[in-house]
């Protein structure tokens, strides 16, 4: 069977009515991922290219492009949220507990949910054991954060057949690798159901930045778009909006105030329920129980 076979095709105008928290019209969440990049290993992505088309290792340049993020561009953007009190879901490398603790303990602080994300970045396809890769993963997150991780963002959205029930086996109960609705869908394991949350590739730093190449006001103008549109047709039924960002991309000096000007626009409106991912997974398995 395909994978894709796994998750059967539902129109979005023929799924049930949900009613969102307090009635309202669109479930925003933002999802501030932080990664460890190895410098002893080619880079997940670049800035720039190797000279004379030869890739080098140690990849220096493009690793402290990733590392600029770790050390500075976090704190802008942690600041940005922490300000405006804004839920955020910590999509984490587990290993980052290890190899950053001050970024994760901040977080950790803050009340951030954490999410698993792969145990350093890299595929699922190119991890040797996946299944031990999953299982370690969960426990680091759980020994670090006092409890065991209910969600996860698979590194680059990246998945094998045998991912989603290891996942289920190992506790998940949300993943956000399936970016096809604006709504939750449930998948069938052998070891219970795992629910997607709709997550995004477009409103995505690292798309619109990193691969678009697009001007830093473009983020701003592209994520208030998606986000006035669903707005819209959550009068109808409701929607969720991911905001998906990277310390690395918005929050360098050039893009913060637009990450920052995206935030107060969300905040602008009454009818928006700002929730992390398990929220949104738990909201939603409660409505379809009524349905």
């Amino acid at each position: 069977m395909a994978l894709s076979d796994r998750i059967p095709y539902q129109a979005q105008i023929d799924r049930p009515k949900l009613t969102l928290p307090g009635g309202k019209k669109l479930a925003v969440w933002v999802i501030l991922n932080v990664e460890e990049w190895r410098i002893e290993n080619a880079m997940p992505r670049t800035v720039l290219s190797p000279p004379m088309g030869q890739p080098l290792l140690p990849d220096v340049p493009n690793w402290s492009w990733h590392e600029y993020g770790m050390r500075a561009g976090f704190w802008r953007q942690f600041k940005a949220l922490t300000d405006r009190r804004m839920p955020v879901t910590l999509a984490l490398n587990a290993n980052v507990c290890n190899t950053y603790p001050r970024v994760a303990s901040a977080a950790l602080e803050a009340g951030f949910e954490f999410m698993g994300h792969g145990y350093v970045q890299g595929p699922m396809h190119k991890v040797e054991n996946q299944a031990d890769a999953i299982k370690r993963s969960v426990e680091i997150i759980s020994r670090f954060a006092g409890k065991p991780p209910r969600s996860w963002e698979s590194p680059g959205l990246t998945e094998t057949e045998e991912t989603l029930d290891l996942l289920r086996l190992n506790g998940i109960e949300y993943v956000a690798d399936w970016v096809i609705d604006d709504l939750p869908q449930d998948i069938a394991t052998p070891h219970g159901t795992i629910t997607t949350i709709p997550y995004s590739v477009e409103t995505n730093d690292i798309v619109i930045h990193a691969l678009q190449h697009l001007p830093s006001e473009q983020f701003l103008k592209r994520c208030t778009d998606q986000f006035d549109r669903l707005y819209l047709e959550g009068a109808s039924n409701a929607r969720i909006m991911a905001i998906s960002i990277h310390p690395y991309i918005t929050g360098v000096p050039h893009r913060i105030r637009y990450l920052e000007a995206l935030l107060d626009y969300v905040l602008g409106h009454d009818g928006v329920a700002l929730m992390t991912a398990s929220e949104i997974g738990d909201w939603y398995r409660a409505e379809m129980t009524k349905t």
